[in-house]
Order: C-alpha cells, then structure tokens, then sequence
C-alpha cells in the first residue's frame, strides 16, 4: 500500500472538515485469464493487488453530503433525498450509485464526507471503479454499523454500475476487490459466487502489466453490445448462461446467428474452459502451460470477441516474439488499458526497455509498467 498516498488523503481530510476520518483501502485487480465470463455466469481468475482508492470517510455536521475527489481536484456536494443518475457524471456517479442502492434497501443513511484519491489509472483495465465502489459502501457499513455483509456490498456497487454508470458489468471486479486475498488468486464461479484460492507462485516468473494509457470511447457501448450478445445466444440455446453451452450446442444453431455473434458466443464457451485449464496448470505448477493459456485467450480476445485495440495487439506480439515472456494478452473490457505478462524473474526491466521506444514510434504515445503484488481485499487501514 502506498503510505505516501495514506497519509495525504487522511491530512487532505482533516484540512477540510476538523475531524478525524477513518480510513479504507480498496485494491484494484488483475485477472489472470477468463476475460467477459463473468456476465455468462462463467469462471474467471483475478486477484486483488497493491494498488487501489484510499477513502477517507467520517459524518458530516452539515445536511449535504461532501466528496473531494483527489486525483481530480474536485469537489461535489449532494443532499441525501431524491438521488438521481447524472448524465456524464464520471466519478460522482459511482458514488451516488452506491448510495442510491444501499437507500433502496430501505436502509437511511445520515450526511458524510469523503475524501478519496488512488494510484491505479482510470480506464488502465484494473477496476478502478470497482475499487472506489467498494471503498464507499464499506466505508459507510462501517461508519453507520449498516451490518451488510461483504456479498451484499459487492452486489451493491455491482448494481451502482448498472444502474447509475450504465455498464452491465459482471461481478468479477467488484468481488476480486471485496475478497482478495493476500499472494492468491481467486478461481470465481461467478454463478454461485464461491472461489477456490490459489496460491500464486510463479517460481521463475513474475507479472508485469504494461499501460498503454489508451482507452478507446467505443468500450462502454461495445460492452453492453456484447452481453446482450451473449444472453440473446443462450436465449436460443434455451440455457440460462453461455456457462452452461458447449462448441457442439453452438453448432446446432450456427445458421440462425451471424457468423461475428457465433465467434463472440464461442469465444465465451473456450475462455471458460480456458479459465479452468489454467487452474488446473497452476495447481501442478506448470507456468508454460499457464502461459499458453493466456496468449490463447488474447488471441480469442482479438479475432472472435473484437474487443481488443491496435495498441494492445502491438504489445502482445512484442510479447510473443521474447523468449522471456511465457504469455501475454490483453485485461479487462477492452479497447485500451493494460496486457498482463508472465515473464522470467528479473527480466520485466530489459522487455520493457525494448517495448517502450518500439511503441512510442508506432503510436507516438508512452506506455507505462507497472509490477503489482497480489495484496489483501477492501479493508480498514489500521
């Protein structure tokens, strides 16, 4: 955790309103492999990590609620009757989400104050969002003893995405953020919501996530587009979730599709069973097969879901043609943020020194590394 960051949110606080917060740490994630299974009621692989939303929070003597977004240097004040969504709200919609589902509970919440700041990238493909969901509806089951369990908080800032951010995002991010455990990985069932921790250890590998601090403004729509994808294939295939089809029940309804909505539903059926393969290759400890895995899943990403961008596809191939990386593909919705690299220990330096002047010529842009450690889940900081 970046004490740095702590103790700047904490003083911000007491700055503004004379009184002493307590804090909340919200880690963003990774996700291994199992990228758009979620939302099928698939399995998925994430992990929470070292870098997330610090929120302070404490009541407020005032009747209005008041949020100073540090990262941004904004203020926003609202009144706790009549909550609506905001057009173009950016951040403050994630927030007035969280509260508007936790008052739909019938639960009443009296006026607060946060200040929150964070040192992952919005739009890098780490859940950002998910974080500062979580770190707001924690923060305020604390602060007024709401007694919600960790479940019910996920589903909360699950439901806040939904219905005041417009994204139908699965449960993924919010639950690797909520429940994340410290060097483990989590194998999610995002049906029953029940995961299997994996301890991560990659031996003579360690993981390096490269930003390509792009994020393409088709990501939201062509999200939502592909669920409803989704769930109209499932509907003809008269099962609940792509969870539950097979490449052979797909075969059978192949001519009543598109071929690009066939690839997309076929897509989802292989990154599940893809997702479970590399469970299994982590238990036996064989981080080539991983490896494989995943550069399969970015190649899936690619060519069958369409959700991946020229940037991300530019580093993925550097990726593939270095000894040292094992695999390599693309993170969370698409269209820009981060490729997740497994490569040999001690070597994350050297692959990136070649990456980076390649992909600032291509693109004549920066991309950034980040290594990450995979850290404990939301949590008050002590």
């Amino acid at each position: 955790m970046n004490t740095d960051l702590i103790n700047e949110i904490k003083t911000i606080f007491i700055e503004k309103f004379k009184t002493a917060p307590f804090l909340i740490f919200s880690p963003g994630r990774i996700n291994i492999i199992g990228e758009h299974t979620d939302y099928n009621d698939g399995f998925v692989f994430p992990a929470a990590i070292d870098k997330g939303i610090v929120a302070a929070i404490q009541k407020s003597n005032s009747d209005l609620c008041s949020i100073f977004a540090f990262d941004k240097n904004e203020t926003y004040k609202f009144s706790l009757e009549n909550i609506q969504p905001l057009s173009n709200g950016g951040w403050r919609s994630y927030i007035l989400g969280v509260v508007s589902e936790i008052q739909k509970k019938g639960i009443n919440l009296e006026p607060f104050n946060i200040v929150f700041g964070g040192d992952i990238p919005g739009g890098a493909g780490l859940s950002s969002s998910a974080a500062l969901e979580n770190s707001v509806v924690f923060g305020l089951n604390e602060l007024f003893n709401l007694g919600l369990t960790k479940t019910e908080m996920i589903f909360i800032s699950q439901k806040a995405e939904h219905n005041y951010v417009g994204v139908n995002c699965g449960i993924m991010d919010q639950y690797a953020s909520m429940f994340g455990q410290e060097n483990k990985a989590l194998l999610l069932d995002c049906r029953t919501i029940e995961a299997i921790p994996f301890e991560i250890d990659f031996k003579d590998y360690e993981l390096l996530l490269i930003n390509t601090n792009v994020k393409h403004s088709l990501a939201d729509s062509a999200y939502n587009n592909r669920r409803a994808v989704c769930e109209n294939v499932a509907s003809l295939l008269n099962v609940k979730a792509l969870r539950d089809a097979t490449e052979e029940g797909l075969l059978a309804i192949k001519d009543q599709i598109s071929e690009e909505d066939y690839q997309k539903a076929l897509f989802v059926v292989q990154e599940n069973n893809r997702a479970l393969a590399a469970s299994e290759a982590m238990a036996a400890n064989d981080i080539e097969k991983l490896g494989e895995l995943v550069f399969n899943s970015h190649n899936g990403l690619q060519h069958q879901y369409k959700v991946s961008c020229d940037e991300l596809d530019f580093l993925v191939e550097l990726a593939k043609d270095c000894d040292d990386v094992v695999g390599s593909r693309m993170m969370g919705g698409g269209f820009g943020g981060c490729t997740i690299n497994i490569i040999k220990r001690g070597k994350s330096d050297a692959f990136f020194e070649k990456v980076a002047p390649l992909y600032k010529t291509r693109f004549n842009k920066e991309c950034t590394p980040y290594s990450v450690n995979i850290s404990e889940g939301t949590h008050i900081i002590s």
